[in-house]
């Protein structure tokens, strides 16, 4: 009987990393397959130069500079002259600025002015006329659209997953049915969460949130073998349930961009409140005071901080535009790093500042900006490593760790030999001896899932977290503001960057600086703000809300894509 258990328990190593394999394969595939042609939504008619200007974006900058959406070859026009937007109620055009003015019908305009089919928008010298655009056929959009896995056959599949997982640990665990109540658990609230999605929010693409549930559901059964806390497993279970609700909640209100700039200063002082509460509330452990206790409650608020400070680095075009200086959106990076650093929660406030670059980049393109901001954080750095002696000694170890396998070193040492035992397909789960190792559970979990789930499993994890960044990077031309633009593009680049902190920290490729793996590791906050950030990418792609777009007496819904025409 005992061969038998060993038997399948081999089987189902097997057969787990080829079942995540299909799904996140799936779930790529369709997200590219779902994706709409990109073709003008409008056009703007030069008819005195027989110039025609396709409008491709929602939010387009128009101006003499070459890096604008719609390039305009007049001396009389600003470089940046004005932004054409779309929003659910019709076009606008906004002056950002220019010398010459905008005037539309002849009439000179005062901040956002409405404008239709058939108008004359008149910018220095050119005069362009907003007219129709011919939509492409939708039959070759409907094949597209055939490419597109259902979400059931993923949750299907995911289900498949998971059943696998917790028959292994009821064999390595001699038939103990413990991890059955947090496995089922997560099961009933996937489906829960997939119901509610697709009836009450009008959802119907589910591929991101697929692969982010693949990623929990992994470190829910990692938590509910974890020898040393069954309680991890309803913790990091209830984290999951508070993160989808963050989730939809977030998804509702950054549907309309506008709405979040008016909450836009509340947000700035938020962000700095969270980080400034836990440096006056916090507890010290493990060296950082980035810690909240409330009784059996804590809470790291600068998770949350992550996802109220992508709200304050991205804008509309319109404001980002008429604002050439980066100086608030500098002053409030400035105080969240500074807070990160009087907690000690150095790995925290590299993830902040790494986010502060790919912002600061995206808002103005500039790249002096990104230097001399680099060349203040290493000047930053050798301050650091001066004041604080201990981090200079962890630096000390990064890349000679075998000769610190008994001091600062140690938990590399054994995490490095306990993740080479598991292979390709892992030691089982709860078979491992890596979760007997302090903070195995969140710093080392990359090792751990090497040690128990396999190598393969282990770099699928990253695959999709890195397979996030090149999505959000795709989507955002068909964003329908560049606030959903930046806000992707940098809770990707978080991800990407603190999951790389995490794996290489823990395998001596980069300094280890404790920081958590997103949707794996242990931890209520980190689980609830990672499902938070992964609602900016959500919200980037248009199909998100096509379904929720308002219909009113002036526009009508032409496509599945919800394109507007005027009547």
């Amino acid at each position: 009987m005992e061969d038998i258990a060993q038997v399948v328990s081999f089987l189902l190593r097997v057969a787990e990393p080829l079942m995540a394999l299909l799904i996140v394969v799936l779930c790529f595939v369709s997200l590219k397959g779902g994706r709409r042609e990109e073709h003008a939504l409008i056009v703007l008619d030069n008819d005195q130069e027989k110039i025609s200007y396709p409008v491709r974006y929602w939010e387009n900058s128009i101006g003499r500079s070459k890096s604008s959406d719609i390039v305009i070859n007049d001396p009389s026009v600003s470089r940046d002259h004005a932004v054409l937007l779309r929003r659910n109620d019709g076009w606008f055009i906004t002056d950002t600025g220019s010398k010459a003015g905008v005037l539309v019908n002849g009439r000179e305009t005062a901040g956002r002015c409405s404008v239709a089919v058939g108008d004359i928008i008149t910018l220095g010298n050119t005069r362009l006329v907003l007219r129709r655009s011919i939509a492409p056929a939708m039959k070759s959009r409907a094949k597209k659209e055939d490419k597109r896995v259902p979400a059931p056959v993923m949750l299907g599949l995911i289900t498949v997953y998971m059943a696998m997982l917790l028959l292994q640990a009821v064999i390595n665990m001699d038939g103990n049915t413990f991890a059955v109540i947090p496995a089922a658990g997560f099961i009933v609230v996937m489906f829960v969460f997939y119901a509610i999605s697709y009836n009450a929010f009008k959802r119907r693409d589910f591929e991101l949130e697929s692969l982010a549930l693949l990623l929990s559901g992994t470190g829910v059964m990692l938590a509910a073998t974890h020898n040393t806390d069954t309680r991890q497993a309803y913790v990091q279970l209830a984290a999951v349930v508070l993160g989808m609700i963050i989730y939809s909640f977030m998804i509702w209100f950054i549907e309309i961009p506008d709405r979040v700039m008016k909450w836009h200063l509340i947000i700035s002082i938020g962000a700095i409140v969270l980080l400034g509460s836990t440096l006056v509330l916090g507890t010290v452990q493990h060296g950082a005071k980035n810690w909240i206790v409330l009784g059996p409650i804590s809470v790291q608020p600068s998770e949350f901080a992550k996802i109220a400070y992508i709200f304050v680095g991205a804008s509309t075009l319109d404001v980002l535009q008429t604002k050439k200086s980066l100086t608030e959106f500098i002053i409030v990076s400035a105080i969240s790093v500074g807070l990160l650093v009087l907690m000690s929660d150095f790995g925290t406030a590299v993830i902040f500042f790494v986010t502060f670059l790919i912002i600061a980049f995206m808002r103005s393109g500039d790249i002096k900006t990104v230097i001399l901001a680099i060349t203040a954080a290493g000047l930053g750095v050798i301050i650091m490593l001066s004041v604080k002696p201990y981090i200079a000694d962890r630096f000390a170890a990064w890349g000679h760790v075998w000769e610190y396998a008994d001091s600062t070193g140690y938990q590399q040492v054994n995490s490095l030999i306990y993740s080479a035992s598991g292979g390709l397909f892992g030691l089982g789960l709860s078979k491992g001896c890596l979760q007997y190792l302090f903070a195995s559970e969140n710093d080392l979990v990359f090792c751990m899932m090497c040690e128990e789930i396999g190598l393969i499993i282990a770099v699928l994890t990253a695959v999709v977290i890195g397979g996030w960044m090149l999505y959000a990077r795709g989507v955002t031309t068909r964003s329908r503001s560049t606030f959903y633009s930046i806000a992707a593009c940098s809770a990707a680049g978080l991800l990407v960057f603190q999951s790389a902190l995490n794996i290489f920290g823990v395998t001596d490729i980069l300094p280890l600086t404790g920081v958590t793996l997103p949707f794996v590791s242990y931890g209520g906050s980190s689980m609830a703000a990672s499902w938070g950030l992964l609602a900016f990418i959500k919200a980037a792609d248009e199909r998100t809300y096509v379904h929720r777009h308002i219909k009113n007496k002036k526009t009508k819904v032409v496509s599945e894509e919800a394109e507007f025409v005027e009547v």
